[in-house]
């Protein structure tokens, strides 16, 4: 999951703070310090994951794009310049399209914004963004909610009581709302000064980038494994009582960009590199047999691993998570009915593998499987209705494809509650059978004018001829004699 990191570097953050009496600092240099802490954090914890570091006031700057160097981050920080007044819906239309130009619509990302937070001054303030919310075309829409998945996590270099002085924190709550919610405010607790700047940090490092540590579990294998980012719990929303379900650490397999690094201290990686290890047996073979292997995160929840390459050299082992349930893909069947083939009482795949037991067959014939009608648009139901009145006029030789037509558009329209398609369509059956000409079959105008009136009763919502299941069928007639 990438991180944008958004910095403000506006005018106000350059207030000086007064630490111990002694030195003065700027709450830019705490927040640049609380940053260095986070960066160092995730280059020993989420070395794989990118981050993007952008600076803002009036306008905003990419300083660095989405890399894994943590160096060039702190780099960036350290040659930060001041400029003037706050202007955050810029800066935030900036991160979506930095975001949408590196990955897409489909990927999720975290925003970092580390603010004092004031709200700016007039038009391009905060203040002004939410107020005009309601007032705006669609030209100038809010940045926010963001086309792709977020979680906005807002850093104050202020504690709670002078946010509170102001409408400072009703507006910055607002702001987390319309991303969606799924974030937090973090203020400084006490005074202000190194220590509850750090303590502030880790408490976001605690929320969102702690380090999944789990063991990988393959008969008489295991493997430590780090998984990160860090796996969600999930809610099932068929469940009466919706319980969070959280990936367990001890599991059959696991890993989503795993590694095999344990320990920080240099001679535990030399040793760990030395010896035998599961989870790089385990990913050079699906690397090389271009495989995927199930994994089970805990009762009735399960996933696959799999090889993905970064680039020529580089490639990850990765983990995908399916829906909870036994069954979570329809075409494999039950999980827990998979098994060795030279189990099973007879080869599933045959002795020459010419047949194969999947996809698995459903025992319930799925709705979309079946002959439905649609009408997305109304050149669907012109077709429908052409059709119709074209067999219509070729009685009695399309009687059986005028029927089957027919009661096709009938069941539609009940099923649709389209009652007054089917007026409409026996009127039209009523003016065909005025408009017969002379030397048409007299069957033709007995069964035009047996159809139109079927139409009518079934159109009465009548039980007796609105039934979904019945079918109008042609009128007896003999012209033999």
């Amino acid at each position: 999951m990438p991180t944008v990191v958004l910095m403000d570097v506006s005018l106000s953050m350059t207030r000086p703070v007064s630490l111990d009496g002694i030195e003065e600092f700027q709450r830019k240099n705490l927040a640049v310090h609380g940053l260095n802490m986070l960066f160092e954090h995730m280059a020993s914890n989420y070395r794989l994951e990118f981050t993007a570091l952008m600076a803002f006031s009036s306008l905003w700057e990419l300083l660095v794009p989405f890399t894994r160097d943590y160096n060039a981050l702190q780099e960036a920080l350290s040659n930060l310049e001041d400029y003037d007044k706050t202007c955050l819906e810029l800066a935030l239309q900036g991160v979506s399209s930095v975001v949408q130009q590196e990955w897409g619509n489909g990927c999720p990302c975290q925003v970092v914004l580390v603010t004092d937070g004031s709200l700016g001054i007039g038009k391009g303030s905060l203040r002004h963004s939410l107020q005009t919310l309601k007032h705006r075309g669609d030209d100038k829409k809010f940045p926010l909610p963001y086309p792709f998945p977020t979680k906005m996590f807002i850093l104050c270099i202020a504690n709670a009581e002078e946010l509170q002085m102001t409408d400072a924190m009703e507006n910055l709550e607002e702001l987390l709302r319309l991303s969606g919610g799924d974030g937090q405010i973090f203020t400084v607790d006490g005074p202000l000064c190194m220590k509850s700047v750090q303590a502030m940090f880790g408490m976001l490092i605690d929320r969102a980038y702690s380090p999944f540590h789990a063991v990988l579990h393959c008969g008489n294998l295991s493997s430590d494994v780090q998984v990160f980012p860090r796996p969600e719990p999930v809610v099932v929303d068929e469940e009466v009582e919706p319980i969070p379900r959280a990936v367990s650490t001890e599991v059959d397999e696991v890993g989503t960009g795993a590694t095999d690094e344990l320990e920080e201290e240099p001679s535990a990686s030399q040793m760990a590199g030395k010896s035998p290890n599961f989870c790089v047996l385990l990913h050079g073979s699906l690397k090389v047999e271009g495989m995927v292997a199930l994994v089970q995160l805990g009762p009735e929840w399960f996933g696959m691993l799999y090889s993905q390459a970064d680039s020529k050299k580089k490639s990850n082992l990765m983990m995908s998570l399916f829906e909870p349930g036994s069954d979570p893909l329809p075409w494999l069947g039950k999980i827990s009915h998979l098994g060795p083939v030279s189990e099973a009482a007879e080869n599933p795949y045959g002795e020459d593998d010419s047949k194969s037991p999947f996809p698995v067959q459903p025992q319930v014939k799925r709705s979309y499987a079946q002959n439905v009608t649609v009408w997305i648009k109304a050149s669907g139901l012109q077709t429908d209705v052409q059709k119709i009145l074209r067999n219509a006029r070729k009685l009695p030789d399309k009687t059986q494809t005028f029927y089957k037509e027919l009661n096709r558009l009938r069941k539609a329209a009940l099923a649709f509650g389209f009652w007054e398609l089917l007026k409409g369509v026996a009127e039209l059956l009523e003016r065909e059978c005025t408009m017969l000409p002379d030397s048409a079959h007299p069957d033709a105008a007995f069964q035009l004018s047996h159809a139109a009136h079927q139409l009518k009763l079934a159109s009465s919502g009548d039980s007796q001829y609105a039934a979904f299941d019945h079918n109008i069928v042609p009128m007896h007639t003999d012209f033999s004699s």
